[in-house]
């Protein structure tokens, strides 16, 4: 280690990159047994879509067969993921949705 001219350590200050954390898509994927208006629901409570958006991306799940809801960091993409499928299991329907890397 280098010395100040006192007899004293200096230390090296060591920086660490630190790495944005990589985002995660949650996607719903459509079936033949939720409601529109379950979806549309769901949209608005647990990722904070207004309507207009939630009607949106609920068309593209019902015309596409899936519609990408958000894009988020890892651990809070699989709690939505994981709210989704509470109440879609509360209100028994068999709405799904994945998490996939973005």
């Amino acid at each position: 280690m280098p010395y100040a001219g006192n007899g004293t350590e200096l230390l090296h200050k060591r920086r660490e990159k630190l790495k944005e954390p990589e985002d995660y898509r949650v996607i719903l994927l459509n079936d033949n047994y939720t409601t529109m208006e379950f979806v549309v629901e769901v949209l608005m409570i647990v990722f904070h879509k207004k309507e207009e958006d939630a009607t949106r991306i609920m068309l593209d799940v019902h015309q596409k067969g899936k519609g990408i809801v958000g894009v988020y960091p890892f651990d809070i993409a699989h709690t939505k993921a994981g709210q989704v499928h509470v109440l879609a299991k509360e209100y028994e329907f068999p709405l799904k949705c994945i998490v996939e890397k973005a």
